[in-house]
């Protein structure tokens, strides 16, 4: 089992996002789907501790998570998060950032998994444009060789072809390298295209 949440509460302020949520989440490439403000991102974060439940458990690979240095899980469950969030510099500034971090030598040959040339290395990232980060940003996350990635809306500013590429490398990666995935999505169709099961979230 890739993740397993053991009756899982989390509040934000007056709000309750999840009460008593109980999930199975299977190795190979779940899709999480649901309503919008359900608290499919939130759910994202609590796979690699950029939030903690209030109660309940959360393991992975049958580790409570609240036992695991946050960086060291961070690196083997990467994050893609729908709203790019790259440091300032250039795009090889952000993988060597990011391969550090993970004690690992850059290899710029993440960025054509990502969909982007090899000029890409050198562009300012702030002059990238919305579709450009997200794609920088998967390959920020490759670049440190994770086991899992977690993937929030990856495709949701890309165009139809951009879209297509970015999942062609998506299920490359699942037979390359045996990555599990975690999808959340406001599309069954591109669930259907790239999950081996979907799960639904409903209000708390």
């Amino acid at each position: 089992m890739l993740f397993e949440l053991r009756d899982v509460s989390l509040a934000r302020g007056d709000r309750q996002i999840f009460a008593g949520l109980s999930l199975d989440i299977d190795e190979g490439a779940t899709a999480i789907l649901g309503p919008s403000g359900v608290g499919k991102s939130t759910l994202l974060r609590l796979l690699n501790r950029l939030a903690d439940p209030d109660r309940g458990a959360v393991r992975f690979r049958g580790r409570d998570v609240g036992s695991l240095d946050p960086l060291a899980l961070r690196r083997e469950v990467a994050l893609v998060p729908q709203l790019p969030a790259l440091l300032p510099g250039t795009v090889a500034d952000n993988l060597a950032f990011a391969a550090e971090l993970a004690g690992r030598a850059v290899d710029e040959s993440v960025l054509a998994r990502a969909g982007l040339d090899a000029t890409f290395a050198g562009r300012p990232a702030d002059r990238l444009s919305v579709g450009e980060q997200q794609r920088a940003m998967l390959a920020r996350a490759l670049v440190q060789h994770p086991s899992v990635l977690l993937l929030d809306e990856p495709t949701s500013a890309l165009d139809p072809e951009a879209r297509d590429a970015v999942e062609a490398t998506l299920r490359d990666l699942r037979g390359e390298r045996g990555l599990s995935t975690v999808l959340v999505t406001h599309d069954p169709a591109q669930a259907e295209r790239l999950a081996d099961r979907t799960e639904r979230l409903a209000a708390a």
